[in-house]
């Protein structure tokens, strides 16, 4: 008996040795949802390394995966044709402003498709007055706007992109950019008319690849005079334009460094112009998608995180892969708000 109860006190000061040495905290519990790990506690683990946690001051929300084109070298595809409800949408976007966001950027698939551009116009209009953001943009192809929605919500938009890759039709038809019968060209044109008519800053954004790297571009981006002209170099992501469970092959679309190069030394002459080799492009972007995970795409293929609407933007942007030093090297952060710019209506 007396040996069993020193046995029994040994194990009692064992127990009460290693509850005294091992502390728990909250924030250090961590689990694996989805195969990612983060904090229960929302707590960022940048913060528990010294760093500071990502503001997410500039946020592209692909709400549509769903578009009318089919450019084959397209790295977000039509893998779902989800879309939040346009309430939910407007929680997470306050969330996002109340976490330091400063510009936002719709984008798709085609974001003027759902609803017929109502859904993306009503987000524009509340993140512009609602919010209040310095920065409201679009990015879209531009064969699904219409002059009564810059009536409606021009007013309200900073700027807005339009996507072009040639000024050949033809080319346009190869790389997929086109409807049907439609004129990807005349279809360009007329919206920078209207983005001049209902002051609205007017962009290109232009995707060089292996059908557009020997064509000069020059004169006609000098007459549609854009704010900007985002030169991308055409990018490969793992499930979206590569690999088995993508729904575009890119491969065929793709150029070298030195070509991406010798294109930019052609049109060396264009002010506005705005380079984006693969480099700078990958990981330099805060990317959302239709449920409001960010993107990684640090490991060449889009990794979500949990939805900023579960588990908030602090813990979720942990999981983003975003560079920001890139972000600035890039020239992400520019003269965005059509205020500011100074612009000859």
């Amino acid at each position: 008996m007396l040996m069993f109860l020193r046995f029994w006190i040994a194990i009692k000061s064992m127990i009460s040795s290693l509850i005294s040495n091992f502390h728990l905290r909250s924030d250090e519990w961590s689990i694996v949802r989805g195969g990612r790990a983060s904090s229960v506690s929302g707590i960022p683990d940048t913060k528990k390394e010294g760093r500071p946690a990502t503001t997410p001051t500039s946020v592209n929300y692909h709400f549509t995966r769903k578009c009318n084109y089919k450019c084959g070298f397209c790295f977000h595809t039509a893998k779902t044709s989800f879309v939040l409800p346009l309430e939910v949408a407007m929680k997470g976007l306050t969330l996002l402003k109340e976490a330091g966001m400063e510009k936002i950027n719709f984008s798709g698939g085609e974001p003027f498709l759902h609803e017929k551009g109502d859904f993306l116009g009503r987000l524009v209009q509340f993140c512009k007055v609602d919010l209040q953001l310095p920065s409201v943009s679009v990015v879209s192809n531009g064969s699904m706007i219409k002059e009564n929605w810059f009536r409606k919500y021009g007013e309200h938009l900073d700027i807005l992109a339009v996507s072009c890759d040639s000024f050949n039709e033809d080319t346009n038809k190869l790389i997929g950019r086109t409807q049907g019968r439609k004129s990807h060209l005349d279809n360009l044109y007329r919206v920078r008319d209207w983005c001049r008519q209902y002051k609205v800053a007017f962009k290109i954004n232009s995707v060089i690849n292996t059908f557009n790297i020997d064509e000069d571009m020059a004169e006609q981006i000098t007459q549609l005079n854009p704010v900007r002209w985002k030169v991308f170099q055409c990018l490969l992501i793992f499930g979206e334009n590569a690999g088995e469970d993508a729904l575009r092959e890119a491969e065929r679309f793709v150029i070298s460094p030195e070509q991406f190069q010798d294109f930019l030394d052609r049109h060396s002459s264009v002010t506005c112009l705005v380079p984006e080799s693969n480099q700078k492009m990958r990981d330099s972007y805060l990317i959302l998608d239709e449920y409001m995970r960010f993107l990684d795409c640090t490991g060449g293929r889009k990794d979500p995180s949990k939805s900023i609407l579960d588990v908030g933007v602090g813990e979720a942007i942990c999981f983003s892969g975003f560079d920001e030093k890139m972000f600035l090297k890039r020239g992400g952060k520019y003269v965005w708000s059509k205020a500011d710019m100074g612009l000859e209506w």
